[in-house]
């Protein structure tokens, strides 16, 4: 069972999320900020991180720089998922290594659960 780490400020979209990853069959662990979900990325090693870019105290940029600075946590995949559409955020997140750059308004949950079924492995 793929393990996903959702690092998401927002309540109602985390529980959303977990509950769709969930009955894909993901095991799913969440975090609400860049700080937590950086300690959990380096205890749970999971198979896949889906960040959101606007959080509290640090940002998903300065998380994914915390994250490839670690030498347990720097491959890590990670897809960015959040409503902040912003080239040179985009760009920065392609440099420090993310997938893909997600807009949570273009994929329904079935939607967005089904492309993340594309990013990890078989």
């Amino acid at each position: 069972m793929p393990k996903i780490l959702l690092i998401e400020d927002e309540q109602i979209l985390s529980e959303m999320y977990i509950d769709k990853f969930s009955e894909a069959k993901f095991e799913v662990i969440s975090a609400f900020d860049a700080e937590s979900g950086l300690k959990i990325a380096q205890k749970e090693k999971p198979d896949l991180i889906v960040l959101d870019i606007i959080l509290p105290k640090n940002d998903g940029i300065s998380f994914l720089e915390n994250l490839r600075k670690n030498k347990e946590t720097s491959s890590m995949l990670v897809v960015v998922l959040s409503n902040y559409d912003n080239p040179k955020a985009k760009k920065e997140a392609r440099r420090l290594g993310a997938m893909d750059y997600l807009i949570k308004t273009d994929f329904t949950p079935t939607g967005l659960t089904k492309k993340i079924k594309e990013y990890l492995p078989s």
